[in-house]
């Protein structure tokens, strides 16, 4: 899921025992800078006063940031080799901190409803979770700045809400149960040959260790397929599940499915790793991997996902820094706004809708499609194995849907029929384990346009005739903070429903050949 982008920095430097000459030139700029707006600006202020008055401030603050960076870039590039001052560093971040943060749900009744809450979601620091949309639900978190002016302002309109959380912090620190004692890993590792568990959130090394062990230990039936590096250089690796060959000359079909590719969406990866191990090491499921085989990437955005465990458990994209190099005095890449949404990277209608080209946006598409050595090196696999590969599945939180394309349009595809009806047995398998009902449809009925998408080029592009994106639990109670022991249940349930629609996949792979088969013998 989308928000807006975060604001919730510094917005004027601290204090400094050390002088700084980038720092207080960019400074002294900057404010004069933003004297001359205020001389200019007009008066904005609404007669009604509350959270939307602060339209210059925010203007001003925002000039203000872009001043002070293209400055400090000035200075490094150009001064500080000359004089021979040090370039202003980025300093190392420490753990971002959402205490007192409050998640509101609201719910716009009319248009007036909308148009107020858009503007809301404008104010620093406000972030979205779930779109605003007439008659449905909303989330929006609120930084404790701002938090009793936007619950005074929605009283003040008539908009209802409630508070799902009056501290994301406390929620966020009780979503993980502690990791394991030093003693308890090594009785893990002795006991089970690795550390996962189905009752935590694990570390990507964590994750990694897991792969290998099934590699090692299932030989005959796990492959691990590096495919590329992250960024930061953390490998990607695709596990293959197989137990080869079935029949002479005939081509098994392929399933694909990856998860992660949202940093914060940490139970898309937990859930693929449950998928992993039935697969593996449950023998009732061997039929599946004897009729089709398995290429499982539990992590996409590995760098994303570990800085969500070690410093912003909100943050969505890859880790990419900003590209000095390629950055103009008045445009490009914003001092600290690093990362790219991967789901707005691929190169189908790139750019188009739902993706922006601020690169401190929460959905910043990247500079081109396929910029990012991620989403590179997923599509160059698939386009290897789009032979073979029949169903494709992209795991995401949080909302409960299942979502078919096309994203960017609300124009049907051709199959929509074909490819609503394999979904909708999923969906329908999926409530008879606990009763979860997941909405079908595609994103801009049920959720908003968006363009780059991966299941989109994976359709569009690899041919992929089935592509789907799944939209895990919850509802929203929890949202992106679902407790860790809800992974094994929501696993369960997506399980069944992928066992539903890829047993329909084999009888139509196998219906396909039967009849190629008779027009052979004919």
């Amino acid at each position: 899921m989308r928000k807006n982008p975060r604001r919730t920095g510094r917005v004027f430097p601290s204090a400094s025992s050390s002088f700084s000459w980038p720092r207080w030139f960019a400074v002294v700029a900057a404010v004069v800078a933003v004297a001359a707006a205020a001389t200019a600006a007009p008066d904005t202020t609404g007669d009604d006063g509350g959270v939307l008055d602060g339209v210059f401030t925010f203007k001003a603050l925002q000039l203000y940031n872009a001043v002070t960076s293209y400055l400090e870039y000035f200075y490094d590039t150009v001064i500080a080799p000359i004089t021979g001052g040090a370039p202003s560093s980025k300093p190392k971040p420490s753990r971002v901190s959402y205490k007192k943060f409050q998640l509101l749900r609201v719910l716009p009744s009319d248009e007036d409803d909308v148009v107020d809450l858009e503007a809301l979601s404008e104010e620093p620091g406000v972030q979205v979770w779930m779109p605003i949309r007439l008659n449905k639900t909303a989330d929006l978190l609120l930084p404790p700045s701002v938090a009793r002016d936007v619950k005074r302002f929605l009283t003040q309109r008539e908009i209802d809400f409630v508070i799902l959380s009056s501290d994301l912090e406390r929620s966020i620190s009780k979503q993980n149960p502690r990791s394991p004692s030093p003693s308890q890993k090594s009785e893990l590792k002795a006991t089970k040959g690795h550390l996962m568990t189905w009752n935590r959130y694990h570390r990507y090394q964590e994750i990694l260790d897991y792969l290998m062990y099934l590699s090692e230990h299932y030989p005959h039936l796990v492959e691990l397929l590096p495919i590329g590096k992250t960024t930061e250089g953390r490998p990607l690796k695709v596990v293959k599940i197989s137990s080869g060959q079935t029949r002479e000359n005939v081509v098994k079909p392929a399933i694909w499915i990856d998860a992660g590719i949202h940093a914060r969406e940490w139970i898309s990866p937990a859930v693929a790793l449950y998928i992993l191990r039935q697969l593996v090491e449950n023998k009732s499921y061997r039929a599946l991997v004897s009729q089709v085989d398995w290429y499982i990437l539990p992590v996409v955005n590995a760098d994303g996902y570990e800085y969500t465990h070690t410093t912003d458990r909100l943050w969505r994209k890859s880790r990419r820094m900003p590209i000095e190099s390629g950055r103009t005095l008045w445009g490009g890449m914003s001092y600290g706004c690093e990362g790219v949404d991967l789901n707005r990277n691929w190169d189908w209608h790139w750019g188009s809708v739902g993706a922006s080209q601020d690169p401190c946006d929460d959905t910043f598409a990247g500079s081109h499609a396929f910029s990012e050595p991620e989403t590179r090196a997923v599509s160059d696999f698939i386009l290897d194995h789009r032979d073979r590969i029949q169903l494709y599945l992209t795991l995401h939180s949080y909302s409960q849907m299942w979502l078919v394309p096309w994203s960017h349009t609300k124009k049907r595809a051709d199959d929509y029929d074909d490819m609503m009806y394999l979904a909708r047995q999923a969906t329908e398998a999926i409530q008879k384990v606990h009763g979860s009902q997941y909405q079908l449809g595609t994103s801009p009925s049920l959720l908003y346009a968006t363009s780059g998408g991966s299941d989109d080029w994976a359709k569009g592009k690899a041919g992929i005739k089935y592509s789907y994106t799944i939209e895990l639990p919850d509802k929203g109670i929890y949202g992106f903070m679902l407790p860790a022991d809800k992974i094994v249940p929501t696993g369960k349930e997506l399980f069944t429903g992928i066992k539903s629609i890829v047993k329909s996949i084999v009888k139509i792979n196998s219906a396909m050949t039967n009849k190629t088969n008779n027009i052979s013998i004919e």
